[in-house]
């Protein structure tokens, strides 16, 4: 479908823009008027939707995805048919696709196997039903990082069928679809079942490994590859472990019963053959020189064995300086002088407290006024007592007054006088 509907109205749909377009269909970027929100839109090309065969599978295929409730499948909303034209809006996934991050080369295999192994979880579940999607394909893998810590894949667009149909086929019996990443009894139109999409994941993984589809060129040597060609090597386009050339070769084998019987087992057996280059990071091409190890990867340490003695001798090596450390400060030299060393401070004493008087020093001195006052007593009592025998045995008695100078009395009266 050539025209482009960018502008106008599909039903309760308004077209915004183009996100995408396929072989089969456009998708568009849409409101629903109804609701207010914004939707993806596929919308089917008119040379297919005037076939009665396949307007019939579309609507039984469309009312099966609606049932769909898998955390990595895109939810259904809403499919009809307006003005002649067959649509579905499904969610709008604010990403990328997985086409997109590899047209550029490829990616690392822990990036490739935790992508991929979403999808294969929503494929198996598929497969329990009994459903096929039939159209896998890394443009139909929706990547976003709005939604958790990590990379979240919704597996979209899908062109289911039932297992045991032949897949996707005109009245005419035209293929329907791409051939890039389709299994060959799909396009011999033989009854397909689970494992026809797990040689899709497998030709995914090939070209998530390499940045490329296991085989190139026009539409029928594209065709003809799977068909009867074996697929290259993936460690001759890159540098990879041995082992996931046998994983990719099972995996993409012309007879489904050669094939691993679900999508987790092939990736399970995937993640065992590039569990050494796990942590590295985009896997190098063959014939590629790199300056440094690739991001991530820790480069391998190889020690070889005793060397032959030199005939010269090698350079002195430069001997590891010493920390500084300060030296002990010196004790001062002795001297005419006796040398005060100052005892240790006990715990918990400061350098700035105030220093208290030691009272030991004061009893000296206070001994010496106490007894310089014994002898001054001592001296005044003898010498009154020398005074007294001078003036007779009779006694005498003197009057007390006060200090008073004009009271002092002029006479002293005697007893008995």
């Amino acid at each position: 479908m050539s025209e482009d509907l960018t502008g106008r109205r599909l039903g309760h749909y308004k077209i915004d823009g183009v996100l995408g377009r396929g072989g089969m269909s456009v998708m568009y970027r849409a409101t629903d008027t109804r609701l207010g929100r914004k939707v993806a839109l596929k919308v089917m090309g008119e040379h297919i939707t005037g076939d009665a065969e396949f307007r019939e599978r579309f609507v039984d295929e469309a009312r099966n995805t609606s049932a769909i409730d898998h955390a990595n499948i895109v939810p259904l909303y809403d499919f009809g048919e307006v003005d002649g034209m067959l649509y579905i809006a499904m969610r709008l996934v604010d990403g990328s696709d997985l086409a997109s991050k590899i047209k550029d080369g490829p990616i690392s295999a822990q990036r490739a196997l935790e992508l991929l192994g979403q999808v294969a979880e929503a494929l198996d579940m598929l497969h329990e039903r009994g459903l096929v999607h039939l159209d896998l394909k890394p443009a139909n893998v929706l990547v976003t990082s709005r939604e958790s810590s990590s990379e979240h894949v919704y597996l979209a667009d899908f062109g289911l069928t039932r297992r045991g149909a032949t897949g996707h086929r005109t009245s005419t019996g035209d293929f329907l679809g791409s051939p890039t990443y389709a299994a060959p009894e799909h396009l011999r139109g033989e009854p397909v079942d689970g494992r026809t999409d797990l040689y899709a994941l497998a030709c995914m993984l090939f070209a998530c490994l390499t940045g490329r589809p296991p085989f190139q060129g026009q539409v029928q040597e594209v065709i003809q590859g799977h068909l009867q060609g074996e697929p290259p090597k993936v460690t001759s386009l890159v540098v990879l472990p041995a082992e996931i050339d046998d994983v990719l070769r099972r995996g993409m084998a012309k007879t489904a019963d050669q094939r691993y019987s679900t999508c987790k087992g092939l990736i399970v057996a995937a993640k065992a053959a590039l569990a050494p280059v796990a942590g590295d990071g985009t896997p190098r091409r063959q014939g590629e020189v790199r300056t440094g190890p690739p991001s991530g990867a820790q480069p391998v340490q190889h020690y070889p064995g005793p060397q032959p003695q030199q005939p010269y001798p090698a350079a002195p090596q430069p001997q590891p300086q010493p920390q500084y450390q300060q030296p002990p400060r010196p004790l001062p030299p002795p001297g005419n002088d006796p040398v005060r060393l100052r005892p240790p401070m006990p715990v918990g004493s400061s350098s700035f407290a105030t220093r208290q008087s030691n009272p030991a020093k004061w009893i000296v001195p206070i001994l010496a006024a106490v007894a310089l006052i014994v002898v001054v007593v001592l001296f005044i009592v003898m010498a009154n007592m020398s005074g007294s025998g001078s003036g007779g045995s009779e006694p005498t008695t003197t009057e007390t007054s006060s200090y008073n100078s004009n009271d002092i009395p002029t006479a002293v009266p005697t007893v008995g006088g």
